[in-house]
């Protein structure tokens, strides 16, 4: 773990200040007037949904919890929801196309990850496509098996995505002007206002509104997106309470990036050729489309003090449209580039559920006690179109320095379009409890539990096969739970240990599983053992949390030993690995975050097939699983009308093949913002990301090296009355 870059050590330097000896540093005696109005990532004693249905704040949580709230998100001048992940302790999340909202979070990978909206799980990681960051209120983090909570997946976390709500308390409108380098722009709107002006208004309504674009920094790539939620909350009683929440969400990119050929000869370190590192062997007309639409009907009823229920209807429907040629390599001497891998796809799915919510507070035994228990209720409808003759074959070879991007049609086999393949129907039903008890003052118990009965119906309208039959359906009912203690060491300081379990699919996710990944077995399986603290220090200028956990994944699907043309249900990895989060207000002044995360992520035992063979990759490194992130920040005000602030973010080497012969390297990205506060409604702030121009490989898959995005620039108008 050879670490030496600037975010680590801004990261030891601030934790060397948490735990100085208090005589050693002379800051102790200063009074830092208005240091909680300071954005922070770090918020211990604020009620979270994530990590618990208790609402329970992250120091009452026994696990690794974070929060991006709203105030954090436009601190740092996030876009979209990827840029607020990969903020968070330990994540490293990319956007190529084809994997959608695609996360590494400790030593797991893609659907290994649940993300949710707002509590609702789509099953599919293509539908986890980073969104806009304006329609979002927070975006929440709870790391290791959280099935307990939202149901089958999430062996390795559960990010939540936390729409905007109208709520009584604001009544403010909000506007932001954004434009950067590529021609990157955003047109944003927010109202929150009382429907009367009633003393006493009863209804409440909340619009949001963004539109981006930009050129793209590939070349011939452009994206266009609009987000929008709106929703109107009605007090029907001083007891009752409704919300309808929509959402609409479009985005287009033309010509999408799938990342750039390698070197050759292929070594055992990822190279592309600098000189072309903007060029994008894309067909000209290639595109990916995403529609999507929410609707949820939110239902709170105060029975009394100590009772309350929520009842939650929703209904999403998403469709996405793929249309390109997406796999090149070089020749031998670089010359040419051969273009393979032609895909026209189309994903529609649609979900609709309910979720019924009962919260008591009681006495228990004399000990004060908490309750959640309810009812999940899900139907997960999706339909797969690809292409019937889609080629992977080389289509054609061009000359990279002077060449024609074509058009999609033009690829032989291709113009028959879209044909219906599989129809996947998913239907969750699922009972569950949580509880909190007060052991004592200072020692409380976290226990949870949760039953679910899947049934998954696949219908097959393509050629059928004996690994492809005309219909097959499974059903799994698994059982997972948690428990965890929290002791209060002091008002300021605690530690917990908690155990928790994860059923997970097999291989890839139920939304789009084939008979082969699922048909033949049971749901993997997932513990994990995690000991922690969380802390105030230096009279609350200073908070921090560590976490420590070991993570078993069980019974996921590899290819058998004794015949590479089949699967047996027989891998097992282990993770284990510390995070570190801290913050300290050096002087009324300048603000020190960071955080820090190391895995050791290994396959157990794990079997691949190479050239018909059966080969063991047990000790190997996961794909795309970097051994250390860390971030780190500091934010100094200079005077009450200016602020400014430098970031630093290193992500370790990762492998790009299960083999672990081939690694992408790991980089290093500087960035810096200044802010002018021109009135109390209105602020300018000027940001530069990628300070130095880095060449790095955002993700590493098959033969392609899919490059982040260079230095670029941006200026944005934010003003609120």
């Amino acid at each position: 773990m050879n670490v030496t870059n600037t975010s680590l050590v801004l990261l030891i330097s601030a934790c060397n200040l948490a735990w100085a000896d208090e005589s050693s540093v002379e800051l102790a005696p200063l009074t830092v007037e208005g240091a909680l109005e300071q954005p922070s990532g770090i918020l211990l004693d604020e009620p979270i949904k994530t990590g618990s249905r208790l609402g329970l704040t992250a120091r009452e949580t026994p696990a690794s919890v974070s929060v991006a709230d709203r105030a954090i998100i436009e601190e740092r001048g996030a876009k979209d929801t990827q840029d607020v992940i990969n903020s968070m302790t330990g994540v490293n999340a990319s956007a190529n196309p084809g994997y959608g909202g695609y996360v590494s979070y400790r030593g797991f990978t893609a659907g290994q990850i649940t993300q949710l909206y707002n509590g609702i799980g789509m099953s599919y990681s293509s539908a986890t496509r980073p969104v806009d960051a304006w329609i979002y209120d927070r975006v929440e983090l709870i790391g290791g098996p959280s099935t307990f909570l939202y149901g089958a997946g999430a062996v390795g976390g559960s990010i939540n995505y936390i729409t905007k709500l109208a709520n009584r308390e604001e009544q403010a409108v909000q506007g932001r002007l954004r434009y950067g380098s590529y021609d990157s722009s955003e047109l944003a709107l927010g109202v929150n206002q009382a429907l009367s002006t009633d003393a006493d208004p009863k209804h409440f309504a909340r619009f949001d509104i963004s539109r981006t674009g930009g050129n793209g920094y590939m070349d011939r790539n452009e994206r266009e997106s609009t987000s929008m939620a709106f929703s109107i909350l009605s007090d029907l009683t001083p007891d009752l309470s409704h919300t309808l929440a929509l959402e609409y969400q479009e985005d287009q990119e033309d010509s999408p990036y799938w990342g750039s050929p390698l070197l050759r000869p292929v070594g055992d370190t990822m190279k592309i050729d600098k000189d072309r590192r903007f060029e994008n062997y894309n067909v000209a007309d290639g595109r990916y489309e995403q529609r999507v639409h929410w609707l949820r009907s939110i239902l709170d009823y105060q029975i009394n003090d100590s009772t309350s229920l929520q009842n939650t209807l929703y209904h999403y429907d998403g469709q996405r449209d793929y249309r390109n040629l997406e796999n090149y390599t070089y020749n031998a001497d670089n010359s040419l580039v051969n273009r393979s891998a032609a895909y026209l796809q189309r994903h529609d799915q649609q979900v609709d559920g309910n979720r019924f919510e009962l919260r008591h507070d009681n006495q228990l035994f004399g000990l004060f006690s908490q309750w959640s228990a309810g009812l999940d209720y899900s139907v997960n409808q999706q339909t797969l179109y690809p292409n019937g003759k889609f080629s992977s074959s080389p289509y054609d070879t061009v000359d990279p320095d002077h060449f024609d991007p074509g058009s999609f049609y033009d690829i032989p086999g291709v113009n028959g379009g879209l044909q219906k393949q599989r129809k996947h129907e998913v239907t969750t039903l699922a009972g569950f409890a949580e509880n909190r008890l007060e052991l004592t003052e200072r020692l409380s118990l976290l226990t949870g539990l949760r039953y679910d009965h899947l049934d998954m119906e696949v219908t097959n309208y393509g050629t059928v096969t004996p690994t492809s039959p005309a219909f097959f359906e499974r059903t799994w009912e698994p059982l997972t739970g948690r428990a965890g203690l929290v002791y209060e060491l002091t008002p300021a300081a605690n530690v917990y240990v908690q155990y928790s379990t994860a059923a997970d699919p097999p291989a890839g996710s139920l939304a789009s599983a084939t008979y082969s990944q699922v048909g033949l077995y049971d749901l993997t399986t997932g513990e994990q053992w995690e000991v922690g603290s969380k802390l105030d220090f230096l009279d609350g200028r200073g908070s921090a949390t560590v976490a420590l956990y070991e993570i078993v994944r069980r019974d996921f699907t590899v290819k058998d030993s004794n015949n590479p043309n089949l699967t047996v249900q027989a891998g097992q990895q282990t993770s284990r690995g510390i995070e570190l989060a801290g913050k300290l207000q050096v002087t009324s002044k300048l603000l020190a975050e960071a955080n820090y995360a190391y895995v050791n992520a290994e396959y157990d035992e794990f079997n691949e097939a190479v050239n018909g063979v059966s080969v063991s990759r047990e000790g190997n490194t996961p794909t795309n699983v970097p051994d250390s992130v860390a971030n780190a920040w500091l934010t100094y005000d200079i005077d009450p009308a200016w602020k400014a602030g430098v970031d630093a973010r290193y992500v370790d080497s990762v492998f790009a093949d299960n083999a672990n012969t081939l690694k992408a390297p790991s980089y290093t990205l500087y960035g810096a913002f200044a802010r002018y506060q021109v009135d109390e409604h209105t602020a300018v702030t000027g940001r530069v990301r990628n300070l130095t121009d880095e060449l790095y490989a955002k993700q590493a898959y098959g033969s392609l090296y899919y490059m982040g995005a260079p230095r670029t620039f941006e200026v944005a108008v934010d003003t609120q009355f």
